[in-house]
Formats: C-alpha cells, structure tokens, sequence
C-alpha cells in the first residue's frame, strides 16, 4: 500500500493550505500528511480569488508531499497529475463529462466543481514540498450568486459519502504521484490534453489589460502555459495570470 496518509481533521480553519503551512513551521509533519476541514473560512482559489463551501457538505483537503529529486521545471507534471487523480476518480462515480480547465479546475460540463490549488517550495533548482490543496462541492445545492459552480449532488441527484470520497481521491493521488519525480511533463501531457475544457472550440479570453480576444485552445507547453491559436494561424503561449477564458 506504500505510505499510509496521516490524516488530521479540523472543525474550522481559514484554509488547510494555510493550516499545512503553519505546521511545517512548527512541528515535523509526515509525508502525505491531510488536513480535512469541516468548515474553511477563508478558502483561497487561484490568484487570490474566494472559494465558497458550506459547512460539513464539501471536501475542502490539502495534501503534503515531500520530493527529494524532483525538478523545478517539470513542477507542472504535478499540476496534471492532481488534476487527472481528480477526474479518474470522478469518472469512477458517473459524473457527465468531466473536463479541466486549465490550469487545475475541474469541470461537469460547463459547470464548475472542484478547483485546485498547488503551492509549491522550491530549493535552488529542486521542488522541496508540495501542498496540494482540493476543494470539491459535493453535497452542497445552493451556490448563491455563482451560476457557473454546482456540486456532485446537484448534477448526480444523489447524497455521497464524503469520508469514502476523500479516501477514493487521496488513493488515486497517492497512485499518481508514485515515482513522480522521475516523469517529464510530455510523458502525462496527452492524458490531459485530452481532458482539456473548450479544447479546439473557439473561446473568448481576456488578457491582463481586460481586453477581449477570440482563439481556440490547442494544448499546453511543457512548461504548463496554455498555447492558443490566434487569427492567421498564430500560436501564443500564455502564462496564468496572462490570460483568461470566458465560458
């Protein structure tokens, strides 16, 4: 079975990424140690966004991974890996036509339900440790202002169990990222590529001066950016906090 998730299980707490933090700080924590919140008060997504979950319906986790030989610049190897334990698992449970949406949301359709969010530690040209952090909706129903985020609830009509989900999901990561350090990002590229949401559809996108531009999303670089073709048969590279899709 390998390693054995030591997992800790909190009534509240402002983000288990945050919570992780604090315990490298002050204590020695295992390798795959978890932190579970019932209830996370101040959940972060990507760049600074808010993550909104309801008391005791969710899965609001975060993982800590260690590396020793890992290299900082295959760091988006990790990215897919989550992203791919995710959405095997989700495809296990039936949900409809499970997408990522670049970087690391996870999609049903057009609707979002998990979002994910990997804080990595670098020593010199090495990744030290991860946290991996996962926030998946699973039986909350009423996302109040947020039309485009449901739950697995919602969409499967039924009540899952969060503690046997928690353990289906941390299974697939543990698998996943067994010899992990050694994988290249072209080597698990194609098993993302094809999970990809709005993949050869023509997409609106924002980049950072607001501005509204059409393209189509054709894959992703080694590095992790998402490579467009713009009109004329143009291919741009964009980095995260570079462009945006509007859906």
């Amino acid at each position: 079975m390998g390693k054995q998730f030591q997992i800790l299980k909190l009534n509240a707490t402002d983000s288990t990424n945050s919570y992780l933090k604090d315990l490298l700080r002050s204590e020695n924590p295992m390798d795959y140690t978890v932190v579970v919140a019932e209830k996370q008060l101040k959940g972060r997504g990507q760049m600074g966004t808010f993550w909104q979950s309801d008391e005791g319906k969710n899965l609001t986790f975060s993982v800590l991974k260690f590396f020793y030989t890992f290299n900082a610049q295959h760091q988006f190897v990790l990215n897919i890996a989550i992203s791919l334990a995710v959405c095997d698992t989700l495809n296990e449970l039936f949900v409809p036509n499970v997408k990522v949406k670049w970087p690391n949301d996870i999609m049903s359709g057009s609707i979002k339900i998990c979002g994910i969010l990997i804080e990595n530690v670098l020593k010199g040209d090495k990744v030290a440790h991860s946290i991996i952090g996962i926030g998946l909706n699973v039986n909350q129903t009423d996302f109040l202002g947020l039309e485009k985020a449901s739950s697995l609830k919602s969409i499967m009509g039924q009540t899952f169990d969060l503690d046997e989900l928690l353990h289906k999901i941390l299974q697939r990561i543990r698998s996943y990222l067994q010899g992990i350090e050694t994988k290249t990002v072209n080597q698990l590229l194609p098993a993302y590529e094809k999970l990809l949401f709005k993949k050869d559809k023509p997409s609106t996108f924002t980049n950072v001066d607001n501005e509204m531009f059409m393209g189509y999303i054709r894959r992703v670089s080694p590095s992790g950016k998402l490579v467009l073709e713009l009109e004329d048969r143009v291919f741009k590279e964009f980095d995260l906090k570079e462009v945006s899709l509007l859906y």
